[in-house]
């Protein structure tokens, strides 16, 4: 298991000054946006804003922190998350418009590039026994403190496991989120 501390992510400006985002992991490693196979990250979204466009990627985003976003798709779908929200999917190549419900959010951004990768995000706020079939698991903390299998993780601290294995989760007392990333490669 290698354990990625919030502390230890480069943030990194967004070229329209509308937020920032903190690189969870990517593949390959050192990837640019332009050639990942799939990435983890955490965003802070300051103002409302076009999302960019990832042609052949498939992205699915939660909200960690604040009253929500609403995604207005060029195509005319609205769809309100918040941090209650199950993780939405969605192609990253739609054109879509992010509307702050009331003030800034932190997300969480998964991206798998179509037919070499894919991906599933479940949302868990209690214990749980997890199992990585095939790929990766990675563990993504929004609330709380997590024990997984004996490490301690605090809100923004990730894991990531590589399959074939199982893993145990626990919460600490009090409101707890953490995020389940099953990543797999296409055959």
């Amino acid at each position: 298991m290698r354990i990625i501390r919030a502390a230890h992510r480069q943030v990194m400006p967004w070229k329209n000054g509308g937020g920032t985002t903190a690189e969870i992991a990517v593949a390959p490693q050192g990837a640019s946006l332009d050639d990942f196979d799939w990435r983890i990250s955490m965003a802070h979204v300051g103002r409302d804003g076009p999302f960019s466009s990832f042609p052949g990627i498939d992205r699915t985003l939660s909200v960690l922190t604040g009253a929500g976003i609403t995604l207005a798709f060029g195509d005319g779908e609205r769809v309100s998350l918040d941090r209650r929200s199950a993780p939405y999917p969605f192609a990253a190549d739609r054109a879509v418009e992010g509307v702050l419900v009331d003030g800034s959010i932190d997300d969480l951004n998964v991206m798998s590039r179509r037919g070499r990768w894919r991906h599933r995000v479940a949302r868990l706020a209690g214990a749980a026994s997890l199992t990585a079939n095939e790929g990766l698991l990675a563990l993504v903390v929004g609330v709380g403190e997590w024990h997984v299998d004996g490490a301690v993780l605090a809100a923004g601290d990730s894991a990531i496991l590589e399959a074939p294995g199982p893993v145990d989760l626990t919460a600490s007392a009090g409101e707890a989120a953490l995020y389940a990333v099953w990543l797999a490669a296409d055959r």
